[in-house]
């Protein structure tokens, strides 16, 4: 009987001690797993000074939804959109890890090798509607996280001048701010807003296979409106007293003095458009001009902003969902709430308030007219030469037919020295 029940207590005592063995093995695996769990994060995230409050509470609400998976340390920067592709293949190494751009530097990033293609594409197209994914996309890979259906640029006008049915007529809005002594402002020297009295007129720009030359007709001498009935229509338009040119960042501030009644910008100006005409504030889709004995409705670069995700980041993977997450259906509501911006994700667009705040609803309008930016780096230096002979009205002795010729020799010219 002893024996028995020593052989009972062995067994129990060497189960036990078995037992005991496997929770202690267990509980090494779980402290492991908890250390690793809280490794630290760090990740840079550069974005607009405007955004910078509607950011970091992203970045929070982000800190908050994965916390426990990591310790994270994530600095906002500050850095324009609009210079993002040149300090990026400047510096791609000294880059930030998540960043937001204009769909228009998507294909020097990619070349350069910046960004890192999104892994949940299929999740993240169906999402968003279709034009902004195809901005995106190059090469049948979507490289960019959607964020914003808006970047494009329609007319403001302060309605204590302008009725709705003035607006449809640039040739009306000039006179009514001549006759006030007011201005209709534009930054005309842009090859960016240049391009809204060329793009409906049946001449064509486009990007060449190579993604770096344009191919151009905007001096056409045949069809129903040449290169030459275009440049006469700009000579009449900016020197009409009720026309200013001006840089797009300088409107807001003419619109506040009270020398601008109304002004081609984006939806980037449209608290300075409130602030300066309060109730009076509005905004519409751009004008049609008189061009060859007709009217031709202004056209637009369409344009659209994501997220992208620097393929040298040293946590790709976290940098990858912070982009997601940021651009996430909620977040899109509330860039739209805090900073009315329109929301490229499908159900944040189709809210009811969307249709209330007259700028998204005019780059809607205007988005009909619109051609998505894609052109080489040739285009822009010939443009500004072009509008700035324009606006000083000196040719240097061309003839009208020789400038044309002159502008699209500087579109076509190849970059490569």
């Amino acid at each position: 009987m002893k024996k028995c029940l020593k052989r009972v207590m062995a067994l129990f005592m060497t189960s036990s001690l078995l037992l005991s063995g496997c929770g202690a093995a267990e509980s090494a695996d779980d402290r492991k797993q908890e250390t690793e769990g809280t490794e630290t994060v760090e990740l840079t995230v550069w974005g607009e000074k405007d955004n910078t409050a509607t950011l970091t509470k992203m970045i929070d609400s982000f800190k908050e939804q994965y916390k426990g998976q990591a310790d994270f340390n994530i600095t906002l920067e500050t850095q324009a959109d609009s210079g993002v592709r040149d300090v990026m293949l400047t510096d791609v190494h000294g880059g930030a890890d998540v960043f937001s751009f204009p769909d228009d530097q998507l294909i020097s990033l990619v070349a350069g090798g910046v960004l890192v293609p999104v892994p949940n594409a299929e999740e993240v197209s169906a999402e968003n509607i279709k034009e902004s994914v195809d901005a995106a996309t190059l090469n049948g890979k979507l490289y960019g996280y959607p964020m914003t259906a808006d970047n494009g640029y329609f007319m403001y006008y302060n309605k204590d001048y302008f009725t709705e049915e003035d607006v449809k007529s640039l040739d009306k809005m000039l006179s009514v701010a001549q006759a006030a002594g007011k201005k209709v402002a534009m930054e005309f020297n842009s090859g960016w807003y240049l391009y809204s009295f060329f793009g409906n007129t049946g001449l064509k720009l486009s990007l060449n296979e190579d993604g770096v030359t344009n191919a151009c007709n905007w001096n056409d001498t045949s069809g129903d409106i040449r290169g030459v009935d275009i440049e006469e229509a700009l000579k009449r338009i900016t020197s009409n007293a009720g026309f200013l040119s001006c840089p797009n960042g300088e409107i807001a501030d003419k619109m506040k003095s009270g020398e601008v009644i109304a002004g081609i910008s984006g939806v980037w100006d449209v608290m300075n458009a409130k602030e300066a005409w309060g109730a009076d504030y509005g905004a519409c889709k751009l004008p049609a001009y008189t061009c060859a004995g007709r009217e031709v409705q202004m056209a637009s670069f369409t344009g659209y902003k994501m997220m992208g995700v620097n393929a040298y980041s040293k946590n790709k993977d976290w940098a990858c969902k912070l982009a997601d997450w940021m651009t996430n259906e909620e977040n899109q509501k509330i860039r739209f709430t805090e900073r009315n911006q329109g929301p490229s994700n499908i159900n944040a667009a189709a809210s009811p308030d969307i249709k209330k705040v007259a700028a998204i609803q005019a780059v809607i309008d205007q988005s009909k007219y619109g051609t998505l930016q894609r052109v080489g780096n040739s285009y822009w230096d010939a443009c500004k030469s072009f509008a700035d002979t324009i606006l000083s009205g000196n040719t240097g002795g061309l003839s009208e037919q020789e400038l044309m010729d002159v502008l699209v020799d500087g579109i076509t010219a190849s970059t490569v020295k």
